[in-house]
């Protein structure tokens, strides 16, 4: 059979794939984004009806990323006339004196991102059915939300296809052949591509191995709780309750946050930010409950108005790396191999610009941002600095 000739192949079309392929569509590319299961799929990490986005991180590059990321969603959405964001604001707590808490808080200052501090004093008056913490400060990075998640994947893969692109669903990568052409084999057929885009989220390493490099990802599987209010509306978005980040806190080092009642009427999305290392081929024979016994205690401490026990646990699997920064590269052998990959469970807001990165990767061109904390060579030096 002769192989299909395209300009660029990304494999993998979830958030990221969806956005890099939209984006190469935009620039005029002859695309072909390659998914292994029928679309739409709960298998990987862009399912669910909702995400947070937010410009309250620790680390400028993310927040500075984020202020073009909001224009590109709200582009989006009037290309399209979807509503794919919604204003809640992000209510973030944490120790007033510990680092993370800290350092978040002046990147918001530092950005000029508009926020609010609430103190113990008027705590309450703005955040009702809440308790913070002794020795607990909070802030509200006041443009934060939340994203309609299945509904921008479909909108982004939708605007792909309108400008001619092409998504083959239902068909698995089987071999990848690097060379001035790439030639990708799946099970229904083979492709030429001039240039190829990983997007494969879990499966980023199986696709890897095919040319030669291997990176420090793990798969977790997140247990996606929802936790039903005692009185109906009391945590709704249409009340104005926010989306909260806890830093840390007695239960827990890692974040612990939360959406407002949304998709499911009367329950509160509340997911623990780590999981237990599970495999994508066989996600949910990793039974791990440790996290759900964590939120349980945090909802019973700090949100009195809910049942402390999960009425909905749905999963979804976070590809981390070991900084948690992105992988977004091109393969340090074959240049027109371009990586995305270990999104750590907080990639899914920056969908556009990094869709707009990968693309610049994929061309060639100079990107946008400064790249240098999502390299691949940081892991390659620490490996050697080990030996």
């Amino acid at each position: 059979v002769a192989a299909e000739k395209r300009s660029a192949g990304v494999i993998g079309a979830g958030v990221q794939g969806s956005f890099t392929a939209y984006q190469l569509a935009k620039r005029n590319k002859k695309t072909l984004l390659l998914e292994q299961f029928i679309l739409p799929h709960t298998r990987g990490s862009s399912h669910g009806q909702t995400r947070i986005i937010r410009r309250a991180y620790d680390e400028d590059f993310y927040t500075h990323m984020m202020g073009e990321c909001f224009e590109l969603w709200a582009q989006l959405e009037r290309e399209t006339g979807v509503k794919l964001y919604r204003q809640t604001g992000l209510l973030v707590m944490g120790p007033e004196n510990s680092q993370y808490y800290t350092t978040v808080k002046n990147t918001l200052l530092r950005n000029k991102v508009p926020l609010m501090v609430l103190t113990h004093e008027n705590f309450s008056q703005h955040i009702p059915h809440v308790k913070l913490a002794q020795g607990d400060e909070a802030v509200v990075d006041i443009t934060a939300g939340v994203l309609y998640a299945d509904r921008a994947l479909k909108t982004a893969q939708g605007q792909f296809q309108k400008l001619g692109g092409v998504i083959r669903d239902n068909e698995m990568v089987t071999d990848i052949k690097p060379g001035p052409v790439v030639t990708v084999s799946t099970s229904a057929g083979v492709y030429r591509a001039k240039s190829v885009v990983i997007t494969a989220g879990p499966w980023a390493n199986k696709l890897l191995s095919h040319t030669g490099l291997q990176l420090p990802l793990e798969v977790l599987k997140i247990n996606v709780c929802y936790w039903r209010e005692k009185v109906q509306g009391s945590y709704n978005v249409k009340q104005r309750f926010p989306c909260f980040l806890l830093t840390e806190g007695e239960e827990s080092n890692e974040h612990i946050y939360g959406l407002p009642s949304n998709e499911y009427p009367g329950l509160v999305k509340i997911c623990y930010h780590m999981g237990s290392v599970a495999d994508p081929d066989q996600r949910d024979m990793q039974k791990d409950k440790s996290d759900i016994d964590i939120l349980q205690r945090f909802v019973k401490r700090c949100l009195p108005g809910l049942v402390p026990e999960p009425a909905v646990v749905e999963s979804c699997l976070y590809t981390i790396t070991p900084d948690r920064h992105f992988v977004m590269d091109t393969h340090p052998t074959y240049s027109n191999i371009v990586i995305g990959a270990g999104f750590s469970g907080h990639g899914f807001k920056f969908g556009p610009i990094i869709g707009k990165l990968l693309c610049e990767l994929s061309l060639g061109e100079m990107p946008s941002y400064d790249l240098s904390p999502f390299r691949i060579r940081r892991f390659l030096e620490k490996t050697k600095s080990a030996l």
